[in-house]
């Protein structure tokens, strides 16, 4: 496993180790060993999530005020672009983002450290979404920030306008959102 900075040195693209000949392929798409020699972390992931969406649906950006998640999130059927937000009042990079593109096809996962929102919008006619989480979702603790807020500019590659739900279409900007220390 091969880990990338970003732009945000907390947030790590990774390259699992892929194995092919003309029957297929075969990667780890976690070993908590690999991860912790390629990242220098060893988080205790608790929960695992599987999502599928059509293409232009945006889920995100979501964060947990308590009981925040680390994510190790992946692709495996169709694309996507990735984007987190870092909402820890005391990192220098308070406000900034990043965004990648994650596919089945690119096979990269990003780690997205506690204290980030974070959120996707799916850029393929379909995209399979897989995510380990170091904390329980506690649905009483999740925050949605406004995925089009001016102040952060995210740049989301949309084919015209997205499909959303209701709590991410009315999120809370960043100006007055919960954040971390």
């Amino acid at each position: 496993m091969k880990a990338i900075p970003t732009e945000i040195p907390d947030v790590l693209l990774l390259e699992p180790k892929v194995f092919g000949d003309d029957r297929g392929f075969f990667f780890e798409s976690y070993n908590r060993r690999a991860f912790r020699e390629a990242t220098g972390l060893d988080p205790d992931f608790v929960q695992d999530n599987h999502s599928k969406s059509a293409r232009n649906v945006l889920r995100g950006l979501h964060y947990q005020v308590r009981n925040a998640q680390g994510k190790l999130v992946r692709v495996t059927a169709g694309e996507v672009f990735d984007a987190v937000v870092d909402l820890r009042r005391s990192s220098p990079t308070f406000g900034r983002w990043v965004g990648v593109t994650l596919s089945a096809a690119n096979r990269r996962m990003l780690w997205v450290p506690e204290g980030f929102a974070h959120g996707f919008v799916v850029t393929s006619e379909s995209a399979e979404f897989l995510y380990k989480t170091t904390d329980y979702y506690a649905p009483e603790h999740e925050r949605s920030l406004l995925w089009n807020d001016p102040a952060l500019g995210i740049a989301w590659p949309l084919q015209g306008a997205p499909l959303l739900k209701p709590n991410d279409a009315g999120g809370t900007p960043l100006a007055s959102a919960e954040t971390f220390p």
